[in-house]
């Protein structure tokens, strides 16, 4: 049947050993609609971004544009902000010809900018492994705010499998939201289910954080560890609109709360020139079940990982920033996002990774960025 592949077919995939690992796949690595990928044991810094493209795989590539090898020991490695890394995934695929792959940065890895994305041989695209591969998966990773530690093991992306194009229309689209509501308010459908930014909040000013530029280290394995105020600014704003800086990076939230129905997944649409100056989300999948009642939910405001280019940007509340395209499951998944596993961001609103304590605003005493 045509549509995203749930938990359970992935499961299917491991024993057929269409998916396989060393060492194997956990079962902590398969969410509702797709499985998290492990970091292997060593990095390769790179001159540039790269991809294997026609003909080439990832290691004659590296050949031409490797400086040095850094190997991930058990106490972990150190991923410097600004440099460009390309890690061997412990996952390998052997792809049905009718089975192909969608890649993603984690929820958590977005939110601290990172850059991450999965790259194939003989690829020419990132994040997207066409029906029938066969071959080894890798990491392209570029820290932009903060320097990281991270260990073998480690998820920093996730991957989902799909048959056949499961992307509803906007017909389907309308038709899903008159029989499950898919935002708590009126649904602007063009192209997906439109979704924009809420700079007016119901309590005080507070409306996003910006990252500081010279911190300290996040180690990716501490969770609610570090106190917000050492690497983020907080932003205010009392007249419903914000200016971007360039070259910043924002955590901003979404004015609707948005719904996941069991039997549907959704993408975040890629950044489209003419919303603005700025890019939304690298952390594109939401995974059924996100805000639904069935899995504890009540609706979930989706977070925004802004990062602004080359002109200062006024963004204002209520302005439109992106999309979400919502795509069939091929069967409903036996597992819920939220739903007795661990899912750290079921029923958010404004929010930063897990890696950070929750926050303690300075009500009065905090600069008022952006307004």
């Amino acid at each position: 049947m045509t549509g995203v592949l749930p938990n359970q077919q992935i499961s299917q995939m491991i024993e057929d050993r269409q998916i396989k690992a060393v060492p194997p796949v956990t079962p902590a690595q398969i969410q509702p609609a797709s499985l998290d990928l492990r970091l292997g044991h060593e990095a390769y810094r790179v001159r540039a971004s790269f991809l294997a493209g026609r003909g080439k795989s990832v290691t004659s590539r590296l050949d031409e544009f490797e400086m040095h090898v850094l190997a991930f020991p058990e106490e972990g490695a150190v991923l410097e902000k600004g440099a460009v890394y390309v890690v061997p995934l412990m996952e390998t695929l052997a792809l049905p010809e009718d089975v192909s792959a969608t890649a993603n940065a984690k929820s958590s890895t977005g939110r601290l900018d990172l850059l991450t994305r999965i790259i194939t041989d003989e690829g020419v695209e990132f994040d997207r492994i066409p029906a029938g591969y066969h071959g080894p998966l890798y990491a392209e990773i570029c820290p932009r705010s903060f320097s990281v530690l991270v260990r073998p093991g480690m998820s920093l992306n996730q991957i989902r499998f799909a048959t056949g194009n499961a992307v509803l229309d906007d017909a389907e689209l309308r038709a899903l939201h008159a029989q499950s509501p898919l935002v708590d308010g009126e649904a602007v459908i063009e192209g997906g289910l439109g979704f924009s930014v809420d700079l007016r909040p119901t309590e005080g000013s507070l409306v996003g954080y910006r990252a500081k530029p010279h911190t300290g280290l996040i180690d990716m394995g501490l969770i609610r560890h570090y106190p917000p105020q050492d690497f983020w600014e907080e932003v205010h704003s009392d007249n419903g609109q914000i200016i971007l800086d360039p070259g910043a990076f924002y955590i901003l939230v979404s004015r609707e709360a948005v719904t996941i129905p069991p039997e549907y997944a959704a993408e975040m649409a890629p950044y489209v020139a003419m919303v603005g100056e700025f890019r939304v989300h690298y952390a594109g999948f939401f995974d059924p079940g996100f805000g639904h009642s069935a899995a504890g939910g009540a609706g979930s405001r989706g977070v925004l990982e802004v990062r602004c280019h080359e002109a200062p940007f006024v963004l204002e509340h209520g302005q439109v920033v992106g999309r979400l395209v919502y795509e069939r499951m091929s069967a409903a998944p036996t597992q819920l996002y939220g739903a007795g596993i661990a899912s750290n961001y079921q029923g958010q609103g404004l929010k930063l990774s897990k890696h950070f304590a929750s926050p303690k605003p300075h009500r009065g005493a905090s600069p008022r960025l952006g307004s």
